[in-house]
């Protein structure tokens, strides 16, 4: 080992001898052609000293000194004679810290030690009993990836919603592209996709959907034409939610009926339509739940590679911040942020995104709620011929009296001779006219007549945390003056 300095910064060590592969491959790639200082070899090199700065940046961002002695807990467990506590500093010694993080042999680790040590050599703080960075018998480990950049910058983009701006904000914009950038082409740790699809020949070809009713006359008619009253409302009718502001159609839905019938939170004594929508196309749904399980793979001296980590920290909580269960009277507040999110995701994903799969806040962690955005929500109409008269029944009388009994009759006039045509039919095409803008759009979901189900809701259970209010009473001390 060099005695100077100088001599040891000048020192090289080529790609042979570095095992990480993205700084091999660095050095392989940027490197100049040298001999190394440790192997012999003529090839590609880096100074040492070039390889201690990245050593230096790294550990900045993903590794921890640890403490020197131990805390006031661990000194009472040790004082404890009944305690066979012995106490062990946490992590590493530096030098092979060092060596394993690079995967270099132990002399260039310690070369590499005594670089950083004279670098980051601090005389006072020495003298006052602390550790500088990198000190020959100072250990380290690796720390956990802090994400509060990420949580401070989410609470700036709610508050900007907010009290700043609820559209056209491009403070919002940026923000959003860099939480979502490439979403769909990360990896989660059990291998789920993030961008699941749904439709014919999935594994989510229908979803379910409920409406709550307390007018019997409202829900005769929704019984006639499920197809228009129990999926998504015409937009003047449409109320805001958690994925759709206030005049934006969306269907919301659930993987089962269960789930459909627990969200819409009945009153006792209501009656719940739940109905059956096939998925007619193929869809793009995020899938949030996915997002708890996100990682990403790199290498410590990949200077982005603690941006990703971090991203990927937040990502984990992100499907927990969205569906945050929200009082009946914030809603209108509080569900501006997730609205934001839901238009751009509707709008300004790449791949084309369709709706977001998302947990039921009121039923067990497997149970999913699905809501597909307006361009994805139109239900196909029913196929029902021209002066069709439809009658729905509630109830059938029986020698006890009347029972419950939900029934829907079609009435088609008799079949017309197709070769005869009355007055009048000559539009071009045989379109009827006039045809709205969302008459062109194509229909995603088609209401399965067979599986509409009427609950009648009798009670209406909870599952809660209850915990006792103590009173106490103390009588005052007056003060003495």
């Amino acid at each position: 080992m060099a005695d100077n300095d100088d001599e040891l910064c000048a020192k090289n060590l080529c790609h042979h001898c570095v095992g990480e592969s993205y700084l091999s491959a660095e050095i392989k790639s940027e490197g100049k052609k040298r001999k190394c200082s440790y192997c012999g070899q003529i090839a590609k090199s880096y100074l040492i000293e070039d390889i201690a700065e990245r050593i230096d940046i790294a550990f900045e961002q993903h590794y921890v000194q640890t403490a020197n002695e131990p805390s006031a807990w661990q000194y009472s467990r040790m004082s404890d004679k009944e305690s066979d506590y012995d106490w062990d500093r946490d992590g590493e010694s530096v030098q092979y810290a060092i060596m394993n993080s690079a995967d270099i042999p132990e002399d260039a680790a310690n070369d590499i030690q005594i670089i950083l040590e004279n670098r980051h050599g601090d005389f006072d703080a020495l003298a006052a009993g602390e550790e500088t960075p990198f000190l020959s018998d100072s250990y380290y480990e690796e720390k956990g990836v802090g994400d509060t950049a990420w949580h401070e910058e989410w609470r700036n983009f709610e508050e900007s919603i907010k009290t700043e701006a609820h559209f056209f904000s491009n403070t919002a914009l940026k923000y959003l592209e860099s939480v979502f950038e490439n979403i769909c082409e990360m990896d989660t740790k059990d291998g789920r996709p993030i961008i699941v699809n749904a439709g014919p020949d999935t594994d989510m070809p229908a979803l379910f959907r409920a409406r709550v009713f307390q007018s019997d006359d409202k829900l005769k008619t929704a019984l006639m034409r499920p197809d228009l009253h129990l999926g998504s409302p015409p937009s003047p009718f449409a109320k805001a939610g958690r994925m759709n502001a206030h005049g934006i159609s969306v269907f919301y839905g659930a993987n089962n009926p269960d789930v459909a019938l627990a969200e819409v939170r009945p009153p006792v004594g209501s009656q719940v339509a739940v109905a059956r929508f096939e998925i007619t196309r193929s869809l793009n749904l995020l899938d949030l739940t996915a997002l708890d399980f996100v990682t990403v793979k790199g290498s410590i001296f990949d200077p982005d590679f603690i941006h990703r980590l971090e991203r990927a920290a937040f990502l984990n909580k992100l499907c927990e911040k969205i569906t945050r269960p929200v009082m009946p009277d914030d809603e209108a507040f509080e569900y501006l942020a997730t609205q934001a999110i839901a238009d751009f995701l509707s709008t300004e994903s790449d791949p084309q995104i369709d709706g977001i799969i998302f947990p039921s806040a009121q039923v067990a962690a497997t149970s999913l709620n699905v809501v597909l955005f307006h361009k994805a929500s139109k239900v196909e109409k029913l196929n029902l011929p021209e002066g069709t008269e439809l009658h729905a029944k509630l109830w059938q009388m029986y020698k006890d009296g009347p029972e419950p009994e939900y029934s829907v009759t079609e009435e088609v006039p008799p079949k017309k001779d197709e070769n005869i045509k009355e007055e009048g039919e000559e539009w071009p095409l045989d379109l009827e006219w006039p045809l709205s803008d969302s008459e062109f759009d194509e229909p995603t979901l088609k209401i399965d007549t067979d599986n509409i189900w009427v609950h009648i809701i009798n009670s209406v259970k909870f599952s809660s945390s209850d915990f006792q209010v103590k009173r106490h009473r103390w009588e005052k001390e007056e003060p003495p003056f």
